[in-house]
């Protein structure tokens, strides 16, 4: 409604000097800015209309192309919006999502799901020699067509690192099992821990094998009070492995006053030393462990 010269647009109330419409015949009192808003808002509920349209026919053209799938796929129609009549603001929402493929159900079979049934597998006929990083050039010669040492490095390793090595391997037997420990346990200062430490590994290596052997520590040059530990622990391995019926192997003897047997570091065994324990593990296997 104009008044006094001014004319309101009928849309959104704005005031002008000048008519909206030069047309007689088209006079709806509507500014040339919202009937441009209105040509495009029905263009685009045309548009959304459309792509509605080619989605549906995309998932039917997929469904019939799905190998397997029998007769034609039936997809639910849509209802077509009407467009709006001019003049009239409306919200549109595009709800556009991918395609769904209908594939076909596939059938898994494991083939080797028998497996899984047969008994337990065979007592390992060998040995195995598990340690800290003095065991690591043990090298121990088997006869031929005897099975091969089996011999596991844990450098830095105590007692309880070598008992949870041991329980992973719960479901394997071994003809004897030889355990060197003793070097890192000694930093705890702890001796009654560290027995009861070395008794849980020697406990856990017989549920491996019946032949449980124990090697006794090195004697190291670092200091007096790490020697004066090693030389307790390994006289009280001694005799508990004696009382216990464990089979004991005394390094302390054999390493005791060659330092050509150790390094430079004062720890872990030179070349000879890595032999001289070799051997005297490998003597330890031929003759009856207790006597050892």
């Amino acid at each position: 409604m104009a008044t006094a010269g001014f004319f309101s647009c009928s849309e959104c109330g704005m005031f002008s000097l000048d008519p909206f419409s030069t047309d007689s015949h088209n006079d709806s009192g509507v500014c040339s800015k919202c009937k441009l808003v209105n040509c495009l808002v029905e263009k685009v509920d045309k548009l959304e209309l459309r792509i509605r349209g080619l989605i549906r026919d995309r998932q039917q053209g997929s469904l019939l192309a799905a190998p397997g799938t029998p007769g034609r796929a039936s997809t639910p129609s849509t209802p077509a919006l009407e467009p709006p009549q001019q003049g009239e603001w409306v919200t549109s929402r595009r709800h556009t999502s991918p395609p769904v493929h209908h594939a076909p159900p596939v059938h898994v079979s494991n083939r080797f799901a028998p497996l899984s049934e047969a008994p337990a597998e065979e007592p390992v006929k060998g040995t195995l020699v598990i340690g800290d990083s003095n065991v690591r050039h043990v090298k121990l010669a088997t006869p031929l067509g005897a099975p091969a040492a089996r011999v596991i490095c844990l450098p830095g390793a105590r007692a309880p690192d070598i008992s949870g090595n041991l329980r992973l391997l719960a479901n394997r037997r071994y003809s004897r099992v030889v355990i060197h420990v003793g070097a890192n346990d000694i930093r705890l200062r702890q001796s009654e821990v560290t027995k009861a430490n070395i008794k849980e590994v020697v406990k856990q290596a017989q549920t491996l094998s019946e032949e449980v052997i124990c090697s006794g520590p090195i004697p190291m040059r670092r200091g007096d009070e790490a020697y004066s530990r090693l030389s307790s622990l390994n006289r009280w391995m001694s005799k508990w492995c004696t009382d216990n019926h464990v089979g004991f192997i005394d390094n302390w003897l054999m390493f005791e006053g060659k330092p050509g047997l150790l390094g430079r570091d004062g720890v872990h065994p030179t070349r000879d030393g890595a032999a001289l324990l070799s051997c005297s593990i490998a003597h330890s296997l031929l003759v009856n462990p207790m006597n050892i």
